[in-house]
């Protein structure tokens, strides 16, 4: 394999540098596209799709089956056993669900969701504590929000034999991360061996990165990853070019698409030689009308449409070689 630093969004910011390569090679010298898969998410449950696996041992299937067809990363939500509808806020369940996910697939990335920062409770006056819950089950990558970002979201109600929600309602979700808390996330993340994943919502969230690359507080090679659509940056071919001009040169770069814009904005993201996100916390629906029948059936497209692109599918060995992980952690 090639160095490590050729794998980083500076290798491909010079047009005509990228133009001579696609124009000789197409897409085949590119590096291994990193496939990660969301299996759960912590917002919508199986109230969105029945086929979202919510219990520890479903979501392990279900990242068994993702890992067959070519997911190399696997982003955790644990769900509280006593109400699937909310997330865990406990590390020893993390551990277990981690535990779970290595006993069926030994060389995948473990990517539990740390997201860092804080709620704000406008109504109730308060700030929750630091949301972290995860790091001491040390996933091999945790997830920080660097953004501050607000959002309504509509949550339907989950009729039986679902249970958590008996009604719908207005999810509000007023999220901040300041510079302190972000430095006391890194922190304990070093201290846990996990590497961060910089999980952005918009362009001006890159400014925080280079912040704290400046401030050598983050070290790279840095794993981002951007929302397009949803509560993201909007989904488009402009978001994506301007998100990797200004990205930090030692950046590997991936993107995750919501929704219906999953497939086209992913698909571009592999023309570009960055790296995707599918899964069924990030996407419902397959196609129009018709609800995803599985995590597998998202990454199966995913690996499909690279294939048919001439571009390779990363093993988890090098996946792991381009973050600069060290062999599989056991749990």
């Amino acid at each position: 394999m090639s160095e490590l630093n050729s794998y980083c969004v500076g290798s491909y910011r010079n047009v005509m540098e990228y133009a001579q390569q696609v124009s000789r090679y197409g897409l085949s010298k590119m590096p291994p596209l990193i496939i990660s898969c969301a299996i759960t998410g912590g917002q919508h449950g199986a109230e969105a799709n029945p086929n979202l696996p919510e219990t520890a041992e479903a979501q392990a299937q279900s990242t068994y089956e993702a890992y067959n067809a070519g997911a190399s990363l696997v982003h955790i939500h644990r769900r509280r056993p006593e109400n699937l509808s909310l997330d865990s806020q406990k590390y020893e369940e993390y551990m277990e669900i981690n535990h779970l996910v290595r006993a069926k697939c030994p060389d995948i990335i473990i990517n539990n969701t740390c997201i860092g920062g804080r709620i704000i409770d406008i109504e109730g006056g308060s700030v929750s504590p630091l949301l972290n819950y995860s790091l001491k089950a040390k996933p091999e990558v945790a997830s920080l929000d660097i953004t501050t970002t607000t959002v309504r979201m509509k949550m339907k109600a989950r009729k039986p034999p679902l249970s958590g929600r008996d009604e719908d309602y207005t999810k509000k979700f007023d999220y901040i991360l300041n510079d302190e808390d972000a430095v006391e996330i890194l922190r304990q993340m070093e201290e846990n061996g996990i590497k961060p994943e910089w999980e952005m919502y918009n362009i001006t969230d890159i400014k925080r990165l280079h912040s704290l690359v400046a401030a050598n507080k983050a070290k790279g090679p840095h794993w981002v990853q951007m929302l397009f659509g949803g509560n993201g940056v909007q989904p488009s071919a402009h978001s994506l070019i301007l998100a990797s001009e200004l990205l930090p040169a030692d950046s590997i770069f991936s993107v995750i698409a919501i929704g219906a814009a999953q497939t086209a904005i992913s698909t571009m993201a592999i023309c570009m030689g960055h790296h995707i996100r599918v899964g069924l916390e990030d996407a419902v629906y397959y196609a129009p009308h018709e609800l995803a029948k599985s995590n597998a059936q998202l990454v199966e497209r995913a690996v499909r449409i690279a294939r048919e692109l001439g571009r390779e599918v990363a093993t988890p060995a090098q996946a792991r070689e381009m973050l600069g992980l060290d062999k599989a952690r056991q749990y």
